[in-house]
């Protein structure tokens, strides 16, 4: 087992489900101690407790408080933190014009504002140790957007180019910064969209992404992993070629074939994101860690 992995504290947002779990899954099972965060509480408890030397809590990327909170916990219950993995994110589809104002701002606040959050509080610490991984899980979409999801798209592509400015910034103090671009993924955020003759990513093949970064300490990787040369070709195409290709794999079907029936699940969790919900940001039930599992040494 690499030795990047076996016996670090990992740090994972929106934790409690699809790619989060997997990838903590994933960590747990080559040895790395997890910390599942998640605006789920019981969720991330219970997943947490199927998991060898995990923690879990509650975590909710809008709030800084909340982030600072849910690290400190995660320190106390494993030890400091090596590995951060900015995770958590939302994805309402349809029309731009049509978009709710508040579910626009949620996914700017989670999507883009909560990895800021996470890496301002991160960094000290690593700096100071002169060492850490930072892995934010953005979207080949924030490479090649597509129509029906523009601010979702606009999102990744401002996680791209932060995580690629700092892994400038930090590259002098040991930090390594990571971005990985998921296809399609088969988790709920993606239901009744159908494929589109796009390649579809399970959670697991994305976990395994995440981790063939961490252990070769890369730059960018794609899930699926080939992937990667296709979507530095698309940036580069004649706009008739590119919208040649767009339409034999129909990437508008956001907007001509959503099955909003599938999707009826996810919607009404992202409901559950509205103003009303938003004033209670930071006020929820702090995780306290568990008292039996032992610190790791600094």
């Amino acid at each position: 087992m690499s030795d990047r992995i076996r016996g670090k504290v990992v740090v994972i947002t929106g934790a409690a489900r699809g790619i989060g779990l997997a990838t903590a899954q994933a960590l747990a099972a080559r040895g790395a101690l997890v910390g599942i965060g998640d605006l789920d509480e019981a969720l991330a408890r219970s997943a947490a407790a199927t998991l060898p030397g995990a923690f879990g809590g509650a975590l909710d990327v809008r709030s800084k408080d909340s982030f600072a909170r849910f690290l400190e916990n995660t320190r106390a219950a494993l030890g400091p933190v090596d590995i951060l993995i900015n995770n958590a994110g939302i994805m309402p589809m349809g029309h731009f014009e049509a978009e709710d104002d508040a579910l626009t701002n949620a996914q700017i606040d989670i999507n883009l504002r909560g990895v800021i959050h996470g890496m301002k509080l991160v960094l000290p610490a690593m700096k100071s140790r002169r060492q850490g991984h930072i892995v934010n899980v953005a979207s080949i979409a924030g490479r090649i957007p597509i129509p029906g999801a523009s601010v979702y798209c606009a999102t990744k592509f401002a996680v791209i180019g932060l995580s690629e400015s700092l892994r400038q910034e930090v590259r002098a103090h040991g930090i390594d910064v990571t971005v990985v671009l998921p296809s399609r993924v088969s988790t709920e955020l993606s239901s009744g969209t159908g494929n589109g003759g796009v390649p579809t990513a399970t959670p697991e093949e994305v976990a395994q992404a995440v981790i063939h970064a961490i252990e070769h300490r890369l730059p960018e990787v794609t899930a699926p992993r080939f992937l990667q040369p296709f979507t530095r070709a698309m940036q580069v195409l004649p706009r008739w070629v590119d919208n040649g290709l767009r339409k034999l794999v129909k990437d508008d079907r956001i907007l001509t074939d959503l099955d909003r029936g599938a999707r009826a699940g996810y919607e009404q969790r992202l409901a559950a994101l509205s103003p009303a919900t938003t004033s209670a940001v930071g006020t929820e039930k702090e995780s306290s860690p568990p008292k039996r599992k032992a610190k790791k040494s600094a």
